[in-house]
């Protein structure tokens, strides 16, 4: 049915596919909440040197 090559390519075909699922997972939840800390974080400086600029 498969030659030694091919079935070699097929799992090389499917490793590939799976790192590349679970790469888009990782990037899909991690990404949206290091943007959202980095905004967090903004706000809070923008807010405590508007503070301080106050005093």
């Amino acid at each position: 049915m498969f030659d030694f090559d091919q079935y070699l390519g097929f799992l090389a075909f499917l490793t590939i596919l799976t790192i590349g699922f679970w790469l888009m997972i990782f990037l899909v939840s991690i990404i949206p909440y290091w943007i959202g800390g980095a905004l967090i974080e903004s706000m809070k400086l923008k807010r405590e040197a508007k503070k301080n600029a106050n005093k």
